[in-house]
């Protein structure tokens, strides 16, 4: 199936999501299903009513797009899940003040798994407060960062 660039569609969409009160943080194309997946975010969280809200919001200016030029898809709207890692910096900065993960490529002060809150990112680096102290991760030396989720 020919589709349009999930960068573009996602672009079109960032005024629909900013109306509804979200972020699209994640999209793809499964091909398996015929299906646009987006992925959102928002301040406090994603409920079933929130994804609802903003795939009714998304479906008229998506007929309009024409995303497949004219061959049927699904639209499939979710929250990205709270175990999403970060890719961006935008991501990490959404997430300041909050307990993260760091799993790094290599060891830094002895260890690959750090714990700790995260208090900003500075000049290319992810400044966390762990049990060692202030450190700072280069974001390109981290594996995986998100949020910390105890059980």
């Amino acid at each position: 199936m020919k589709a349009k660039p999930v960068a573009e569609i996602v672009s079109f969409l960032a005024p629909v999501a900013e109306e509804v009160g979200v972020e699209i943080i994640d999209a793809c194309w499964d091909w398996r299903q015929n299906a646009l997946c987006l992925f959102i975010d928002a301040p406090g969280g994603v409920d079933l009513d929130l994804c609802e809200k903003f795939h009714r919001a998304a479906d008229g200016p998506l007929d309009e797009l024409d995303p497949t030029y004219g061959a049927p898809y699904t639209l499939s709207c979710s929250s990205a899940g709270l175990d999403r890692p970060f890719k961006t910096e935008k991501d990490y900065l959404r997430h300041v003040g909050e307990e993260v993960e760091i799993h790094l490529y290599a060891p830094l002060e002895g260890a690959k798994y750090h714990e700790g809150v995260l208090l900003g990112v500075e000049e290319g680096c992810a400044k966390v407060k762990t049990e060692k102290g202030e450190l700072r991760f280069p974001l390109d030396k981290i594996a995986k960062a998100c949020l910390l989720i105890e059980v």
